[in-house]
């Protein structure tokens, strides 16, 4: 009888020389996403349980502001490449950057905004540097009886389990999370940091793409930044009844979402999807008109300031979150509500209504 082979034991991995979180900062012309402070806030609580620092990374063209924004949101070091090549973003310049800090560096968590911007790249340097890559973390954790493991978890299954990802073998750890999930942290502009400067190795020859123009989207949703949300769901009834949300959006200064039942229905646009399977959003308002209040939208809404809630139903769930519940037709309500902030808009001779 032939005696069973066993299999080679599996080596031990040492990660000793990885340290620190690191939170990629995303801008527009020199203007960060609020996302990347989000994450510093949620990384420099990880940080803090590993005994480990937290840093921000910051790549652009005459962004030195954004590394001491960094540091007033909670940074303890700020990794800066500083050059005309990184004026305007392209994933190569902009990867290759990155990864060469991450190999130099040594850090054990990158965090990412889950954005168009922070996918991309991420996903680049996560090719370069051979590591994983969880994708639209809504939490995170890290674990340090298990060797610093993060924890990143994001919903599946249209939002009916929560998965957690894992990256065991490699580093660094690296996971791109939603905007909005995470609060914002206090901004404290007496902190101290250190601003390491490096080169970004690459000269304009060197990059494939060029960019000859930028065309800003005049339509593009920013729900993730939106202060004010006017949210329509199933009760609406067709595509039709969307316009006066957008009505009384722009009477007082905010933009229209809407439940995954209108989206999957083809009344609006995939872009205004609010809930675990659209945007996870953090407004001072948020308005829901004819939302009976899923689990799956609410828990991509229920982290704002103030939730105002219409609808005929009695029972709906939505008024179990609801800071204000009002009981009644939204087609009379809403059109009365336009008028009344119209009027406040004239009063205050500027656009907007006064708060």
């Amino acid at each position: 009888m032939t005696a069973p082979v066993e299999a080679p034991a599996e080596a031990a991995l040492d990660f000793s020389d990885q340290k620190g979180v690191w939170v990629y900062v995303q801008h527009r012309a020199g203007e960060a996403a609020p996302v990347s402070w989000q994450l510093l806030g949620v990384g420099r609580d990880m940080a803090q349980e590993i005994n480990a620092p937290v840093s921000a990374v910051v790549l652009g063209s005459n962004v030195r502001h954004l590394a001491d924004e960094a540091i007033a949101y909670g940074a303890d070091n700020v990794y800066l490449v500083d050059d005309p090549a990184l004026a305007s973003y392209r994933t190569q310049p902009y990867a290759y950057a990155v990864a060469q800090l991450i190999q130099k560096y040594k850090p054990e968590i990158v965090l990412y905004g889950s954005t168009i911007h922070g996918r991309d790249v991420a996903g680049a340097v996560a090719t370069l540097v051979k590591t994983g890559l969880a994708a639209d973390a809504t939490q995170l954790s890290v674990d340090p009886e298990q060797g610093n493991l993060l924890n990143a978890s994001r919903p599946d299954f249209g939002g009916k389990l929560m998965s957690t990802i894992l990256c065991k073998r490699h580093r660094p750890q690296m996971a791109t999370c939603r905007p909005g999930v995470f609060p914002l942290p206090a901004r404290d502009e007496s902190r101290q940091g250190k601003v390491i400067e490096d080169p970004l190795g690459l000269s304009e020859d060197d990059i494939a793409t060029k960019v000859r123009e930028f065309i800003p989207e005049t339509r593009h949703v920013d729900l993730a930044n939106a202060e004010v949300i006017v949210s329509g769901g199933r009760g609406l009834g067709g595509p039709k009844a969307f316009d006066m949300l957008f009505d009384l959006a722009d009477a007082i200064g905010g933009v229209v979402g809407a439940s995954r039942a209108a989206v999957m229905a083809g009344w609006i646009p995939f872009a205004h999807q609010v809930g675990q399977t659209g945007q996870t959003v953090r407004p001072r308002i948020y308005i829901a008109c004819g939302i009976s209040g899923a689990i799956q939208h609410l828990v991509g809404m229920q982290e704002s300031d103030i939730i105002i809630a219409i609808n005929t139903d009695p029972e709906a769930q939505i008024f179990k979150t609801a800071d204000y519940a009002v009981l009644g037709d939204m087609f009379k309500i809403i059109p009365a509500l336009t008028q009344e902030f119209r009027k406040l808009q004239s009063a205050s001779g500027n656009g907007q209504p006064r708060d």
